[in-house]
């Protein structure tokens, strides 16, 4: 009976996540199983509202804990875990909140597109629009220019064709990004978080944070707020200079941690020129995901967000 139910947990989680079957081979195996009476569920998720939206956040964490979020309410839920919302607003209060956002992505993406007229087109690009002095590469799409610092739009633009290298191969695997229309979303909102962030802009690793937030969340101003969310947490990740790396000082605390728990692992790793942990560096920039299956993943986070 356990096996059979399994089968059907692994079935549902499938379906939401389908994977290209000729990828399957290396795909890692999931692990994460839905569980009765352990996953949030839709009908936990609602009951755990007020009649006016007040949500019951203690006892929604509880649930994640003890067995994840159902994949059909994931992006809802996700939307709470990231800040989006707080718990103590009511329907009301965020359904004004949303209409405000939507209305700021519409007027980001619209200075983007002035810019460069393929943003919102369903559409990305893979090559360079301008040279490092901001010079307009023949055959790439011209954009008008805006009233900031050319400095500003030049760097932007640089950002563009690499967002777009990086797309492509992000989530692969997944049937979802067969579809260039959802590569174009996930290309589009790293694009417009690059020039609302000047001070990051993009760096690889962003579109792995990115990747599910779009997958789980269809309107494209939500799952760019909620990715915007997910980086107030994240950004320090990407913050990289000539002398330092983003995750340097967490590479740092997790070498302390290592040389306290397990002495006999950290010198081991001296020994194999590992002790500053430089293995770990992707590990920590993107949280795992490349080191797990998509669904282990997004449970993983789940547990660190709740």
């Amino acid at each position: 009976m356990e096996f059979f139910m399994k089968k059907a947990s692994t079935a549902e989680l499938d379906a939401f996540y389908p994977v290209r079957e000729e990828c399957r081979v290396e795909v890692p195996k999931t692990r994460f199983r839905l569980r009765a009476g352990k996953t949030l569920s839709a009908r936990r998720w609602h009951a755990a509202f007020s009649e006016d939206g007040h949500l019951d956040i203690a006892s929604v964490l509880r649930r994640i804990q003890r067995g994840g979020i159902h994949p059909a309410i994931k992006g809802v839920v996700w939307e709470f875990l990231l800040g989006c919302f707080d718990p103590n607003s009511t329907f009301d209060e965020r359904n004004d909140l949303r209409q405000q956002r939507r209305e700021m992505y519409v007027t980001l993406k619209a200075e983007c597109n002035k810019m460069v007229p393929v943003i919102g087109s369903g559409k990305f690009i893979t090559t360079p629009l301008v040279t490092d002095d901001g010079d307009p590469i023949d055959g790439a799409p011209n954009g008008a220019r805006h009233d900031v610092s050319d400095k500003k739009v030049i760097q932007w633009k640089l950002f563009l064709h690499q967002i777009g290298l990086d797309v492509v191969r992000t989530d692969r695997t997944l049937v979802f990004y067969e579809s260039e229309t959802n590569q174009a979303k996930l290309w589009e909102i790293l694009s417009v978080y690059a020039w609302m962030d000047n001070d990051i802009g993009y760096v690889q690793g962003m579109n792995d944070i990115c990747s599910p937030i779009v997958i789980l969340i269809e309107n494209h101003a939500d799952a760019f707020w909620c990715f915007e969310r997910a980086m107030r947490k994240l950004r320090e990740n990407f913050r990289c200079t000539s002398t330092s790396m983003g995750v340097q000082s967490q590479l740092a605390t997790l070498s302390q941690v290592i040389r306290t728990i397990d002495p006999k692992l950290h010198q081991h790793l001296e020994e194999l020129d590992g002790g500053e942990y430089l293995f770990a560096f992707r590990m920590l920039m993107v949280l795992f995901r490349r080191e797990f299956s998509f669904v282990d993943s997004l449970y993983l986070w789940e547990i660190g967000f709740s």
